[in-house]
């Protein structure tokens, strides 16, 4: 329970559609102050101390798989998220209305809710390859970014599949912020991020949700400088397999 000396929570949006990116095509949504920075600073901490075999070390990043890896597209039913990547995140995404039809962004996925979460962290010069996020998940990916600020590029394919090398839109992700894309953004389109040290030509007319930052002014330079980020990616599996409860203490996860 809060406390009288726990700062406020963060004012949400009445609905998702207070705080749709105008300039990208339906659906895609970016709350700038999602989480407090004390809620922050406690997911980082989370994060920092997770046992070692939680991380996955690749070329230039590393990452954490929660509760599991996919095998074979499929979530093994071993165990729920935990409870610090639930708290304030998940119960927040189904408190806002996605419009007035639907009471949140996964009222219509299979599970009703997020149930699997990548933990990314991506160092100062380092991304990720243009890309999909694959039919294995319900087509709503929310992405809750903490520490440092970048630009997520958004690519289309050209008429003859290739891919072309300029993104179509920049969306520039503040740490504590929320960045929802689903629909056919999510099925059509490529997201990358550069490896780069920092993001320069930033403006108004270059960045898609420039008006919804919460310091469009830090960024007038032009220039984001970048540090170590953090990402939490929820998504819906949309298979979820039995087998890890039969298999009992073999799906356990620290």
């Amino acid at each position: 329970m809060p406390t009288p000396t726990d700062p406020p929570p963060p004012r949400l949006p009445a609905s998702l559609e207070e705080n749709r990116i105008a300039s990208l095509p339906p659906r895609a949504y970016y709350i700038a102050d999602f989480i407090t920075e004390e809620e922050e600073q406690a997911i980082l901490r989370k994060v920092e101390t997770a046992p070692k075999a939680r991380w996955r070390q690749l070329t230039h990043r590393r990452l954490q798989t929660w509760p599991s890896d996919l095998v074979k597209n499929a979530l093994i039913d071993s165990q729920p998220l935990p409870d610090w990547l639930q708290q304030p995140v998940v119960s927040r995404l189904l408190s806002m209305p996605a419009s007035a039809e639907e009471p949140n962004i996964f009222a219509s996925s299979p599970h009703g809710r997020p149930n699997h979460c990548l933990v990314n962290e991506y160092p100062p010069s380092s991304g990720i390859m243009p890309h999909k996020d694959g039919n294995a998940y319900f087509p709503v990916v929310c992405t809750v970014s903490l520490g440092s600020s970048l630009c997520l590029n958004l690519y289309k394919s050209k008429d003859d599949g290739a891919l072309d090398p300029e993104p179509m839109w920049r969306i520039l992700q503040e740490p504590r912020s929320l960045l929802i894309t689903a629909g056919d953004l999510y099925t059509d389109y490529l997201h990358g991020i550069d490896a780069i040290s920092q993001d320069v030509n930033l403006s108004e007319l270059t960045v898609a949700n420039w008006n919804l930052l919460r310091s469009p002014s830090q960024f007038q330079g032009g220039e984001n400088k970048r540090g170590t980020r953090i990402s939490l990616t929820y998504r819906d599996v949309l298979k979820v397999s039995k087998l890890g409860s039969k298999l009992g203490p073999l799906f356990k996860w620290p």
